[in-house]
């Protein structure tokens, strides 16, 4: 009985050993990208080129890597898989602003470690730079700002700072700044400039704003009426004649038939 319950112990003390000892071989990889062992963000900028190089620390045998860019995976040659694995970011591009770049363990996704770009860039300004509108109507100028780091925003109007009128009205966004005019008048006719400033360098985008005559309304509801009350009274007119135009008829078919006997 002693021998069985010593056995069993053996046994318990082995299995135990495998359950401690057998999740520290599998997870006792690391990964690192350029030597750094956590997640970090990259500092870059317009133009320039990086290289992002993962490796596989304490691996006891070789570990085939993946590389994604955000959601999508990165195409690897074969020589560029196990052990370490290399992406180049070439002519960065404000559009390469915050992807993240992810080293995985194909064996193991759920070692990995993330790369996001922090790409710095002056304003990048676009927008409808033309608008013509009537007197009285309403318009929107919306100048669209891509920036980092962000930058300050302002109108100008024919080269000076934007005096607020009680049509005007302003909306600020970190994406866009955004003039809206009710009610349009002659004195709004302009040149608008879009001003932004950042830490990098300052850039302006010009609006042209041009406000031509109201055009005269033409009255379509009376013509409408009109052109009804004319249409009627010539139905009226031809249903009163209906009678001597009947008999004209008739005395045009009469020869006819005399001439046919």
């Amino acid at each position: 009985m002693a021998w069985k319950i010593s056995c069993l112990m053996r046994m318990c003390r082995f299995l135990l050993l495998v359950i401690l000892f057998l999740p520290c071989e599998v997870t006792s990889s690391v990964l690192t990208v350029n030597d750094k062992t956590e997640n970090y963000i990259l500092d870059t900028w317009l133009g320039s080129q990086e290289s992002l190089k993962c490796a596989v620390k304490n691996h006891t045998r070789e570990e085939e890597l993946l590389w994604y860019r955000g959601e999508g995976t990165v195409d690897l040659k074969s020589g560029n898989k196990i052990n370490s694995s290399s992406v180049c970011v070439s002519s960065i591009s404000e559009n390469d602003h915050g992807i993240t770049f992810t080293c995985k363990l194909r064996r193991d996704q759920s070692v990995s470690i993330s790369v996001v770009l922090n790409v710095f860039f002056p304003p990048l300004l676009s927008g409808d730079d033309l608008q013509t509108v009537e007197e009285g109507s309403d318009v929107k100028l919306v100048c669209n700002v891509k920036s980092n780091p962000q930058a300050r925003m302002m109108w100008y109007k024919n080269s000076n700072i934007l005096n607020l009128e009680q049509n005007h009205q302003v909306q600020q966004t970190s994406e866009s700044l955004q003039l809206s005019i009710t009610k349009v008048k002659k004195s709004d006719n302009g040149t608008y400039s879009c001003i932004a400033n950042s830490s990098l360098q300052m850039e302006t985008k010009d609006f042209h704003l041009i406000v031509k005559d109201k055009g005269v309304a033409i009255p379509i509801e009376p013509i409408i009426a009109a052109c009804v009350v004319v249409f009627l009274t010539l139905c009226f007119g031809l249903i009163a004649r209906r009678k001597s135009i009947m008999k004209l008829c008739i005395k045009d078919e009469d020869p006819q038939r005399e001439t046919a006997l």
